[in-house]
């Protein structure tokens, strides 16, 4: 920890949202884990006979021992099934263990950062599952983040149809008419974010209203706005680009479904209105935070996508498979993004994926997790410059694009986090608030 770092936002803080978090959001979610492989237990049978039964009971008993644990304050354990992060896991619980320096000397679930316990609990939900064979590649989380798709289909059509219409005009818009569809499509990208089942303990949180006409009431809610930067970063680069050289858009993702479709709407326009020449998506390598996007969540979606009925998001599914094929888009994953660290030790613990975010001319990091990685998730004064908070991490120009749902912001105004906490005790967590916070060329 860097000297002048403020401590980490944690349970031991009663009444906190970390605190409420623990004591309430994650038991919740554990819960409905264990229902959901309770109600696979026939498809189980079905396909792996008694094996698959024995396996749903063991994966149960993991995941009820863990909440038990978790509810009683249990010490923090080391992870004991080997998987490719098991060691820089186990490596990372004994550094927590040397800095406490209580009697028992063992991290515990209220007592350490709150950021460290939440990761380690959907790791341990994974643990459990790897444990179960033959059922160790089932996620948990699935069925919500596909109910999440299927329930937002208006929206979507809505999304697809305004996308496809922009296509058909985009070579007629002026340099302010594009610039005015990047910053729209940027907005419903921010308020997709809004639909996070990890917030409402997996409980459903789609999209059912037709997110284009909210953009401009929803205005007065972004809390930083640097959307500015972010155009004359791109359009920079478009009228500099020579003939062959690339611009490329890295999108760290948030949320499978609905956010996913308003990022990769985004995705398609930036290459479109050639802002960018190719984009990078990352995502998580294992289930996360109940609704984050993996791999399987990717294709899945783009799949379901280009089988729907309705002309325009059918094309759309179709598109995005080619921007795929052609690479001009490529997913990408790492372990790095399912651990406990803060993004300033990137450099150190992933250096591939670091020098791989600096081949990019902007990042985009999506949703409030990442939010919390890249500033620690400490207890930072409102004020603090972002730039500050990120404590060295910038492999390029960056941008959190979040809707807040934890205590941390950073760099808002003098005074206005007191103004908004006047109105709005909650400000911080409710989603209802945005932030486009920039941090560019050094």
């Amino acid at each position: 920890m860097m000297a002048g770092s403020p401590a980490s936002l944690s349970g031991q803080d009663v009444g906190s949202f970390a605190y409420l978090t623990i004591k309430d959001r994650i038991p919740q979610i554990l819960t409905k884990a264990i229902d959901t492989l309770h109600r696979h237990k026939n498809e189980f049978f079905e396909k792996h006979g008694e094996k698959g039964t024995e396996a749903e009971k063991k994966a149960i008993s993991l995941l009820s021992k863990l909440r038990n644990e978790l509810q009683t304050d249990k010490p923090i354990i080391r992870f004991v099934e080997k998987f490719v992060d098991t060691d820089i896991w186990n490596q990372y619980l004994e550094y927590q263990q040397s800095l406490i320096n209580e009697n028992d000397g063992k991290p515990r679930w209220f007592y350490s950062p709150w950021l460290f316990v939440e990761c380690y609990m959907y790791r341990r939900i994974h643990e459990a599952i790897i444990q179960s064979p033959p059922i160790d590649d089932f996620d948990v989380f699935k069925e919500s983040k596909e109910q999440n798709f299927f329930e937002s289909q208006e929206s979507l059509i809505a999304l697809c149809t305004h996308l496809q219409e922009l296509r058909t005009t985009i070579e007629d818009l002026d340099e302010n008419q594009l610039k005015d569809e990047f910053f729209k499509l940027l907005q419903i990208s921010l308020w997709g974010n809004k639909c996070d089942l990890s917030l409402s303990g997996g409980e459903t949180s789609s999209q059912r209203t037709n997110i284009i006409n909210s953009v401009e009431e929803l205005k007065p809610f972004i809390l930083v706005n640097d959307m500015e930067h972010l155009w004359s970063l791109l359009n920079n680069c478009k009228k500099t680009r020579e003939k062959a050289s690339v611009t490329r858009v890295d999108v760290v993702l948030d949320n499978s479904g609905f956010e996913l479709v308003t990022d990769l709407v985004l995705a398609d326009f930036l290459l479109c209105s050639q802002l960018a020449t190719e984009i990078r998506f990352y995502g998580k390598t294992i289930p996360w935070f109940v609704s984050d996007t993996t791999v399987h969540d990717f294709n899945w979606l783009i799949e379901q996508m280009k089988g729907s009925n309705h002309k325009w998001m059918s094309k759309c599914g179709a598109d995005w498979e080619n921007s795929i094929k052609m690479g001009r888009w490529v997913y990408h994953d790492h372990i790095f993004w399912t651990l406990p660290h803060e993004f300033c030790v990137m450099s150190q613990v992933a250096p591939d994926l670091y020098a791989e975010l600096q081949k990019a001319h902007l990042i985009l990091f999506k949703g409030d997790l990442n939010y919390r990685k890249l500033t620690g998730d400490r207890k930072w004064a409102c004020t603090i410059p972002f730039r500050q908070a990120l404590r060295g991490f910038h492999p390029a120009p960056l941008c959190s694009v979040r809707t807040l749902k934890a205590e941390v912001q950073v760099g808002l105004q003098p005074g206005q986090a007191e103004q908004l906490a006047a109105s709005e005790p909650n400000w911080m967590t409710t989603g209802k608030y945005g932030i486009f916070q920039f941090d560019g060329p050094l």
